[in-house]
């Protein structure tokens, strides 16, 4: 049986009268979806805890095999209310959830602390920050690299080759760099040595040190196009977010 672990609530949906489906991130469990008795009714013994984003400490109940556990408990940790009540902060934050559920499989395990490390880290950095334009692209970053899309940048794919005079282009379909002697003739990206630079720091960096990092504008937004084009055609990847119930 599942047992007791931390969750934040992605989304959830009424079944029959009073009663949800709710679907998690869970620090042990990754993605599973619970089912939840009457929490829509006046008394329900859930309280707040089922709404958007709400981290909370949940108890499931059924065999590992059971494809909906019966939430037992939940008590909150974090309700990150001021988020769910500012609108931007509010669609930045289903962006994040939507990307969590296209690219992590449900019910797995592996990675799943530091999925659930990475959402946590996401929603606290939108709800100090609503409208952060750098907190939404380094989370596609890291979820993409979670997701086994991480984009090689450590010399030419091809080669091997190292260059302190940094000329390197990135081949979004490959998701690699190539030199100037191993180019071909495919879409490409230019980046800068700055930007080189980043990518490795964002990647590397635990995510309790990545405030420290400030990019400028330009710099960021070089960051938001490189990310962008990389998910895209890279990973080859669509993502609609929903707006949680």
């Amino acid at each position: 049986m599942p047992g007791r672990t931390e969750g934040i609530v992605l989304k959830s949906r009424p079944f029959g009268e009073a009663d949800l489906i709710v679907e998690y991130l869970t620090r042990d469990f990754g993605i599973r979806p619970a089912f939840a008795k009457s929490p829509r009714k006046i008394k329900s013994r859930f309280g707040g805890s089922l709404e958007p984003f709400t981290h909370a400490r949940i108890s499931l109940m059924g065999r590992e095999d059971a494809n909906l556990p019966r939430l037992t408990q939940s008590d909150i940790i974090r309700p990150f209310q001021t988020l769910r009540e500012h609108s931007g902060g509010f669609v930045q934050a289903c962006g994040l959830a939507a990307l969590v559920m296209k690219l992590l499989p449900e019910r797995e395990t592996h990675g799943a602390p530091d999925a659930f490390e990475l959402l946590l880290w996401g929603l606290d950095g939108l709800e100090r920050e609503p409208g952060s334009s750098f907190v939404p692209v380094v989370f596609k970053l890291r979820v993409l690299a979670l997701a086994g899309y991480a984009p090689s940048l450590s010399g030419c794919a091809r080669c091997g080759r190292q260059s302190e005079a940094f000329n390197f282009s990135f081949y979004p379909r490959d998701g690699a760099l190539l030199c100037g002697d191993c180019k071909k003739d495919a879409p490409a990206i230019k980046i800068s040595a700055a930007l080189k630079g980043l990518l490795g720091s964002l990647q590397a960096f635990p995510l309790e040190k990545l405030a420290r990092i400030k990019p400028g504008e330009k710099l960021l937004s070089e960051l938001k196009g490189f990310v962008e084009t990389h998910f895209r055609e890279g990973a080859n990847i669509t993502v609609k977010p929903a707006r949680p119930l």
